[in-house]
């Protein structure tokens, strides 16, 4: 897959997901437009990318400031000609490991206010520039709560299930322009920085805990970064040019395993 020629924008390109985002992007040939709130931790993407001979350009933005966002979007213009794909991966704040009727008002409403603010900011922005051009793609990123029920979740879950409807709202609106609108579901990685960081603090708890998600899936195991960056390349190239207001389920069967527990044939599984 070649991605020549286009140009995408990355919200929170800092973190890990949306480091690993973007430098599969820049090795299938994009040109790569990091945003974020940390300086710092773009300019260690930027340099991982242009280590592998791709374009990366850093830019502070604040995804909850629409006069940023709309600033921002326009210098890629400007400077590149289009803007090709516009992705958000920033932190939604969520608090989990707490049971809903425990939790705050504020704990639960905060992730959920932040993906629709942001996502709505982002991707309206992105989508006046794309109408004009005829082209583009927007993707966003959700989780398994997206898609079934889970519990110790709080406000994560309804922020995944209203930014899985908002993608397919959009996409009925900008499909008649030439713009895709696709979400992508993940289960969780575990070697992204949050699973990590937990690893090296809980030890065999939160192994133990990856482990269950693990067996929670078809496959039993879980999608690594780079198995969700590899789909995001693929979503923005023409390879997929007809997809469009979908969910694409990368959980390894988590959505379905969930609510389908095979049994264990003694002489089948050794």
């Amino acid at each position: 897959m070649t991605l020549h020629n286009k140009n995408a924008v990355i919200y929170g390109a800092g973190g890990s997901i949306g480091g690993a985002v973007s430098l599969a992007l820049a090795a299938a040939g994009a040109r790569v437009f990091l945003t974020g709130h940390r300086l710092a931790s773009l300019q260690k993407v930027a340099k991982e990318i242009e280590a592998l001979g791709g374009q990366a350009e850093i830019a502070e933005v604040n995804a909850l400031d629409p006069t940023a966002i709309n600033e921002h979007i326009h210098s890629v213009v400007r400077e590149a000609g289009s803007v090709d794909l516009s992705f958000n991966l920033i932190n939604t704040q969520d608090t989990q490991d707490i049971p809903l009727v425990e939790m705050s008002l504020d704990d639960f409403t905060r992730p959920i206010n932040i993906a629709m603010e942001t996502h709505f900011l982002t991707t309206t922005a992105a989508a006046r520039v794309m109408m004009k051009q005829g082209s583009g793609v927007i993707l966003s990123l959700t989780a398994t709560p997206g898609g079934t029920a889970y519990p110790l979740v709080g406000g994560f879950g309804p922020a995944c299930c209203a930014l899985e409807g908002f993608s397919r709202d959009l996409a009925t609106e900008l499909g008649p322009h030439g713009v895709r609108v696709v979400n992508i579901r993940s289960a969780g990685s575990p070697d992204s920085r949050p699973f990590t960081e937990a690893l090296a603090n809980g030890g065999a708890e939160v192994a133990a805990f990856i482990k269950k998600l693990e067996d929670d899936t078809m496959l039993k195991k879980l999608p690594m970064m780079n198995d969700i960056a590899n789909v995001a390349v693929f979503l923005t190239s023409d390879l997929s040019g007809k997809i469009t207001g979908v969910t694409i389920d990368v959980t390894a069967g988590t959505t379905n395993a969930l609510n389908y527990k095979a049994a264990r044939v003694p002489f089948v599984f050794k």
